[in-house]
């Protein structure tokens, strides 16, 4: 399968999916830092659609003007025009030109610009003991499921 981790230059996502035997590349504007630049496309992801056909695209696009968090900011960016366009962008990435697509972003207000998010996970529902709830938006994909509750954390979502 040909997976594109579209804002990913970590290459986390994009090293796991090479595991499994996918031929899955990063894409951001700023070189990798996982130590595969062979697989790495130094581009924005609007040029990398282009650079093949995508069966699957995961996104991580910056949610610096769109997540909840910084609500005390956002009568500035609606004025500047800054989370106008971070909107446009992560719109970018939900219609992306893939049969499978994920976006993921904190909670944010996406939630009610665009829609609810399909599913909202936890570090703690996959082994990990910190809580940071985290939005997935799919199309043609199952929602994740739980791999190692950690225990004491079933009830904080």
């Amino acid at each position: 399968m040909n997976v594109l981790v579209a804002c990913e230059e970590s290459q986390t996502v994009t090293i796991e999916f090479r595991k499994l035997g996918h031929k899955a590349f990063s894409c951001d504007t700023e070189p990798c830092s996982g130590g595969h630049p062979e697989y790495h496309l130094q581009m924005d992801a609007l040029s990398a659609f282009k650079t093949c056909t995508w069966d699957l695209i995961i996104a991580h696009p910056p949610c610096t003007h769109l997540s909840v968090s910084g609500t005390w900011c956002f009568p500035q960016k609606r004025a500047d025009g800054r989370q106008q366009a971070a909107i446009d962008f992560f719109m970018l990435m939900i219609n992306a030109p893939a049969p499978m697509v994920c976006v993921e972003n904190p909670v944010c207000i996406m939630s009610t610009h665009y829609r609810r998010p399909d599913q909202i996970i936890q570090p703690w529902m996959f082994g990990h003991g910190k809580t940071k709830a985290t939005c997935l938006w799919l199309k043609n994909l199952p929602s994740l499921t739980p791999t190692d509750i950690v225990s004491g954390r079933e009830n904080r979502v």
